[in-house]
């Protein structure tokens, strides 16, 4: 495990023999009243496993285990646990999402959540819609129009996630000397944000973002407020 905060952490986990197609196994979102999650789950019909967690200096923790519409395995979680920042965040997880309506079902409409931004590859194609918690500026995102014969590599660079960093273009010199070989240089992506993509031995992508887009974003706007360090 590998903790950025007290309310964020990064677990590691083996895959066994038989690997599923995304290495991204689980998300989990922070909710602050335990009865209000579970009864508003109950009034949409929707099924969730309660399960107990480990006990901190501040008492036990409990969360629910939901699966979204296309199955991904999501938590909501409440603890006890006093809130402190880290050096990193985790401001966005991506996977690949086959029906954008249906996961609007979900997240949108029974969630709260709301579109932060949306564009694709050209101007007027959509192939990544961005979907924001409803009280906070982390967000989902929705990896559109791909191959379903994608090898693992691919599924490796849409199945991610973010960590956000005050400036890219530094930490790809901090790591460069380190002794970290770049596979590409940082860029401007089509969001209008510094990005840099690293690529864990597995071939799951760690993206860092800058929290903030330092020119106008390609095919819409941003609709929600941006994370800050």
């Amino acid at each position: 495990m590998v903790a950025f905060s007290s309310r964020q952490d990064l677990d590691f986990s083996p895959i066994g023999e038989k690997p599923p197609k995304s290495l991204l196994a689980s998300v989990s979102f922070a909710v602050d009243d335990e009865k209000a999650m579970k009864q508003w789950l109950k009034i949409h019909d929707w099924p969730f496993t309660e399960i107990y967690g480990p006990v901190f200096s501040t008492g036990p923790y409990k969360y629910l285990s939901v699966l979204d519409p296309e199955g991904h395995q999501l938590y909501f979680v409440w603890a006890l646990r006093e809130t402190h920042s880290g050096p990193l965040s985790l401001i966005h997880a991506g996977w690949v999402v086959k029906d954008c309506a249906a996961m609007d079902k979900f997240y949108k409409d029974i969630l709260g959540f709301h579109l932060y931004w949306h564009g694709g590859m050209e101007d007027g194609d959509t192939d990544w819609v961005d979907m924001q918690v409803p009280d906070g500026t982390d967000w989902i995102e929705y990896m559109l129009n791909v191959d379903p014969h994608a090898d693992k590599r691919e599924l490796g660079v849409m199945n991610h996630i973010a960590l956000g960093v005050p400036d890219v273009r530094a930490a790809a010199n901090q790591l460069e000397q380190a002794g970290v070989k770049l596979s590409e240089p940082p860029t401007i992506g089509r969001d209008g944000k510094w990005q840099l993509n690293l690529y864990d031995p597995d071939f799951t992508t760690v993206e860092l973002m800058e929290f903030s887009p330092v020119e106008k974003p390609c095919c819409s706007e941003y609709t929600g407020p941006h994370p800050k360090p």
